[in-house]
């Protein structure tokens, strides 16, 4: 199957030579290969950012996917490269967490260390793996190259520590995963829980309970108020609400706005939701 797709998912960016260079590299070994872009737009050096994006768009691609993921703080560290395949798919990144929200939703099947250089370029860098090994591991692999040639298998990866959303009496307490563009703050706490852990009421307004990572400007609330709607246009301009996002949790939002300037929260903060009576 020589045409199928690698996706690329990096905190490269677009200005500079590097997101060409692995295209260049899979095109040299396998001309036939799909490359699509997730994105390069990641963080840098940000694991959890880059592995929520993975987490969000990865099960829309098609069955043996190779997902390319780098997000390498560690780069040139004697950190593991893995080749990772589960029941559906492939997934080539460093062993630093940042494939941990995907893993939780796949059934793995085996994980390797990439380590045999006839799968790299012949001269490798030691500041730019991905080029020089993660790039033509995956091209070698959308050729057919079975998995077990890339390395030994891996006794162990290591997983991102994230904490689970809960009911703590009244309140939906969990953190907050993502900050997109919009400026919209994506919880881990399921829209569902508001059908099965909420009592019901015609008009859900939840006071909001903010537990910043990183300390507060002085003078700013950790406590606002917002409603329950099910879309964007039910809002006023500019009013802070709660809506159920395209991956099925709870989002903070602000209509034509930004929540997360309106609340000066970033991803990894905690967030309690508490039903206020009618």
């Amino acid at each position: 199957m020589e045409n199928r797709v690698i996706a690329l998912l990096t905190d490269f960016g677009e200005e500079d030579f590097f997101v060409a260079s692995l295209k260049g590299v899979i095109a040299g070994i396998n001309p036939s290969a799909r490359v699509i872009d997730i994105t390069h737009s990641v963080p840098a050096f940000n694991t959890f950012a880059g592995g929520f994006v993975l987490y969000a768009s990865y099960s829309y691609f098609p069955p043996e996917t190779i997902f390319l993921v780098i997000v390498d703080p560690g780069v040139g560290s004697d950190r593991k490269i893995l080749l990772v395949e589960t029941a559906r798919h492939l997934f080539i990144a460093p062993d630093n967490g940042v494939l941990s929200l995907a893993l939780e939703k796949e059934r793995i099947v085996r994980a390797r260390e990439i380590r045999n250089p006839d799968y790299f370029l012949p001269a490798v860098s030691s500041t730019f793996e991905g080029r020089d090994k993660m790039a033509p591991a995956a091209a070698w692999l959308s050729l057919g190259v079975p998995a077990e040639k890339f390395g030994p298998a891996a006794a162990s990866l290591y997983k991102e520590k994230t904490s689970q959303p809960e009911l703590r009496g009244k309140e939906l307490t969990g953190s907050i995963m993502y900050i997109d563009k919009f400026g919209n703050a994506i919880t881990n706490i399921p829209a569902g829980w508001l059908e099965t852990k909420v009592p019901p009421c015609s008009n859900r307004i939840f006071s909001l309970k903010l537990e910043r990572r990183v300390q507060a400007d002085t003078g700013l609330s950790d406590r606002h108020e917002a409603v329950f709607l099910k879309t964007y246009d039910s809002a006023e301009k500019n009013e802070l609400i709660i809506l159920e996002g395209s991956l099925g949790s709870l989002e903070l939002a602000v209509r034509e706005g930004s929540a997360a300037s309106r609340l000066k929260v970033r991803a990894g903060d905690g967030i309690a939701l508490i039903l206020k009576k009618e």
